[in-house]
């Protein structure tokens, strides 16, 4: 299969190395240091100590690749939108599109067949570009239960974690996700097609939209944040908001809110990747993860204060750290 992957970082290479140990063809888009090393290298893997190359085609310009069978777009919410114009460049007849970003989808309500049908979540697709550029009809779901990092320039650390849930967004099991589900096994990932991915989303972003926020804001790993009563306590009020907006949507959890803790907390010791963003000084995924939840909660009339104050303070960490990013050095005498 060929493959392109959007998105080299954490899991998006963490795909892209796996499958192309495989036997896939894969090409990766990356930027800077992160793409030097892997167009003179290859795309290095460290697994329970140890270390692997893979040979993958990498360019920071989409244009540069043929037409794909399948792309996974592995930037973060907030980068769809930037990249899903370039994408009829290397897309054929039968191209597929396996979405993996964290948090609420911008397809979320396409597909669902519920009385919110078609409806646009301004939070994660503002103005409607996405839903604009992509056609509902190329989308796959993806929801990812891994741990990653980018270890150095070229280098992915594969922490834990080797489940990929599988899905049409209309709960068919079609041909073509079964043949992508068939390729991730080849991989080594365990990559079951499931027939309600919504109620998957929600139970990783159950964990993701409490977690990595305070996370962020604390610089404290999952399993601190679960051992301090104080911000245990914090995570627990904000899920039971969530799990409240999401019970009134139809979406069955199929975890209990201290099972879905406990699962965050065995991962131990883990920045999350938005203390990893925070640290790398990129752009986080409030949106995504907080703002979309936040919308939806508007919609079905569920009251969300305790989301509300932390994405206004993650929010704003994010404002702060992109302006100091962006604002010149400042001079020194002498």
């Amino acid at each position: 299969m060929k493959i392109c992957v959007i998105g080299a970082g954490a899991i998006g290479g963490l795909l892209a190395a796996k499958l192309a140990h495989a036997g896939e063809e894969v090409g990766v888009i990356a930027r800077g240091a992160h793409l030097a090393a892997i167009a003179s290298s290859g795309l290095t893997l460290i697994e329970k100590g140890v270390e692997t190359v893979a040979k993958v085609k990498a360019s920071d310009r989409i244009f540069d690749f043929g037409e794909q069978d399948l792309i996974i777009l592995g930037v973060k919410a907030h980068q769809v939108a930037a990249v899903v114009g370039d994408l009829p460049a290397i897309m054929g007849p039968r191209t597929v599109v396996l979405t993996a970003q964290n948090g609420i989808p911008w397809w979320y309500f396409f597909k669902h067949g519920g009385p919110h049908e078609g409806r646009r979540l301004e939070s994660v697709d503002p103005g409607g570009v996405i839903a604009d550029r992509l056609p509902i009809g190329r989308v796959l779901a993806c929801v990812a239960y891994q741990a990653a990092e980018i270890a150095r320039p070229g280098v992915i650390r594969h922490i834990e974690g080797e489940r990929f849930m599988l899905g049409e967004i209309d709960g068919s099991t079609s041909q073509r996700i079964s043949r992508v589900s068939e390729v991730f096994a080849r991989a080594g990932f365990k990559a079951p097609v499931v027939n309600d991915v919504r109620a998957e989303i929600w139970t990783k972003l159950w964990g993701n939209l409490s977690f990595n926020p305070i996370s962020a804001l604390t610089r404290a790993t999952l399993v601190d944040i679960c051992a301090f009563a104080p911000t245990r306590t914090l995570a627990a009020n904000m899920m039971r908001e969530a799990q409240a907006i999401g019970e009134a949507l139809g979406v069955r959890f199929k975890i209990s809110l201290e099972q879905r803790i406990a699962v965050a907390e065995a991962v131990g010791a883990h920045k999350t990747s938005m203390l990893q963003d925070i640290e790398a000084g990129r752009a986080i995924e409030a949106d995504a993860l907080l703002g979309s939840v936040i919308e939806l909660g508007v919609l079905v009339g569920v009251a969300t204060p305790h989301l509300d104050a932390i994405y206004a303070v993650v929010k704003l960490l994010g404002e702060t750290l992109a302006r100091r990013n962006s604002s010149p050095a400042p001079r020194t005498s002498g």
